[in-house]
């Protein structure tokens, strides 16, 4: 199997570097509309797909992003692997702003984002244990340290609703449960990710401290400033990953979790919910799976 690599861009990443054939592509999506058009193009040979999470101007806060149509977006483009860029806050000393940190747990504190692909009619239960990819993130970290930049490896991500940061309570006890990093996109983004069958990794630019750590309350124009400077090592980020791939994706678990997460019995599926899901089912069905 061949690579094609899905990237998300997140807050400060709208674009990307030394794309070969870009261009942009409208996906029209049963779950909605995507984010915005997708960025398909190559770098070092390998298929790239790279849709700005928040639209390009950053139109789309946090807790409006439809995730489904993003994920099922890239999915329909042939998308086998998935990294994620986001700008997180930090509730760890040593990750400090500027820091790039490859994350391995989340915590999902979102509230009335829909995050699952799977409604009445069609039951699925995938096992998320390790939510990212091992070694999709390792192959991600190894292309930070490679970029030049100041790399932690392995963090557990709070997820809060957002688009507000959050209290000097909320930080304190983030912090107290054994958090690194506080953002607010990469639930259920991770969650739906591995639904589509879709190894994930979230590279996190860390921006700020969380306003635990002086006293001060998180500052925008502080953030924007030091996201600028990350999204330029998050663009060579992106080069150094093309250029590392092996030449043959090997397979990966996450390629078939679907395999033994559907419960729904063939004869109750909902023949709806199974077509609006024709992507994200697409390796499942193929297997003569409908039932």
């Amino acid at each position: 199997m061949t690579w094609k690599l899905g990237i998300v861009g997140g807050s400060g990443l709208y674009a990307i570097d030394g794309l070969e054939d870009g261009r942009w592509v409208a996906v029209e999506s049963p779950w909605g509309e995507p984010s915005d058009a997708i960025l398909t193009g190559r770098i070092a040979g390998v298929e790239i797909c790279f849709l700005p999470r928040h639209g390009r101007g950053h139109r789309i806060p946090p807790h409006q992003l439809n995730v489904r149509a993003n994920i099922d977006a890239l999915k329909r483009l042939g998308c086998t692997d998935l990294v994620a860029v986001s700008a997180v806050g930090s509730l760890n000393a040593a990750m400090a702003p500027g820091d790039f940190v490859v994350v391995d747990q989340f915590i999902d504190r979102t509230k009335g984002r829909p995050s699952s692909f799977f409604e009445t009619g069609l039951v699925a239960h995938v096992p998320m244990a390790d939510p990212v990819c091992p070694r999709l993130s390792a192959l991600a970290a190894d292309a930070v340290a490679a970029a030049g930049g100041t790399l932690h490896r392995g963090a557990t991500y709070l997820a809060m609703e957002g688009p507000a940061f959050s209290t000097r309570a909320e930080s304190r006890l983030h912090q107290a449960w054994g958090c690194d990093l506080v953002g607010m996109t990469a639930m259920p983004e991770a969650k739906l990710a591995r639904e589509a069958e879709l190894p994930y990794a979230l590279v996190a630019m860390v921006t700020d401290f969380d306003c635990w750590h002086d006293g001060a309350d998180v500052d925008v124009t502080d953030i924007m400033a030091v996201m600028h400077g990350n999204a330029a090592l998050a663009r060579s980020m992106i080069v150094k990953l093309c250029a590392s791939l092996p030449a043959t994706r090997p397979p990966s678990p996450i390629d078939t979790v679907l395999d033994q997460a559907i419960m729904t019995a063939a004869q109750a599926r909902d023949a709806a919910s199974q077509a609006k899901n024709s992507a994200i089912l697409s390796r499942w069905l193929a297997k003569g799976r409908a039932g």
